[in-house]
């Protein structure tokens, strides 16, 4: 976060001869951006976008309701190229997770290959979310959030996450607790969240694709 904000003090440092404001939309979430030129060629933003998304994950042993919350604050730097073609770096401060709380099937639940009634389970929850919190931006672009007037503008790039970790807590049910099956619960809990962390395993960068509109002054 403390290097955020730095980038963000290089960025309103200086006169900037034009400013602008962003709305947009894409693979991270709902946001907007403000956005000013710096020297010519070269203008900075900073920008935050959201998104809150709930689905059922069925692709395990076991069954869960999934919640999907995105919190993304960008410090990021445009370099013109080709007209209204740009380059754009930074960082990405991610706070993006998955939270999942495992379900019943037919009144049961499946760790591991091994049934347990519902009875026999207190709770299952779960979480996934990035390694990085803090993550480098690599992108191409179109258009300048600090254009005069209203125009369009689109990124495409990648935040590198560099990976996912998760986390997976079943606690037993009153019917076994205390007994070698609760035990045996743990392990093949455990093996499941191992099958989740294979599933996430490959997710090192998040693609980025934003389009939106800017008013610049």
């Amino acid at each position: 976060m403390k290097k955020i904000v730095a980038v963000a003090c290089l960025l309103v440092a200086g006169s900037a001869s034009a400013v602008g404001v962003g709305l947009r939309a894409g693979t991270t979430g709902v946001g907007g951006d403000v956005g000013m030129n710096l020297i010519p060629m070269l203008d900075g933003r900073l920008g935050w976008s959201g998104l809150n998304y709930n689905r059922t994950i069925n692709d395990t042993d076991v069954e869960y309701d999934g919640k999907l919350r995105m919190r993304n604050f960008s410090a990021l730097v445009d370099f013109s190229v080709a007209g209204p073609f740009r380059l754009t770096g930074g960082l990405v401060y991610a706070d993006n997770k998955l939270k999942v709380t495992g379900k019943p099937r037919n009144g049961t639940y499946t760790f591991n290959g091994r049934t347990y009634t519902a009875a026999e389970i207190g709770s299952a929850s779960g979480e996934v979310k990035g390694k990085n919190t803090i993550a480098p931006y690599l992108g191409v672009g179109y258009g300048s959030v600090a254009g005069a007037g209203v125009n369009f503008y689109a990124d495409l790039g990648v935040m590198l996450a560099g990976g996912s970790k998760t986390s997976l807590t079943v606690d037993c049910g009153t019917a076994i607790i205390g007994t070698p099956q609760c035990t045996q619960l743990q392990a093949d809990a455990e093996e499941e969240r191992r099958k989740l962390d294979d599933k996430v395993s490959g997710f090192k960068v998040w693609p980025v694709i934003n389009i939106g509109v800017t008013i610049g002054f």
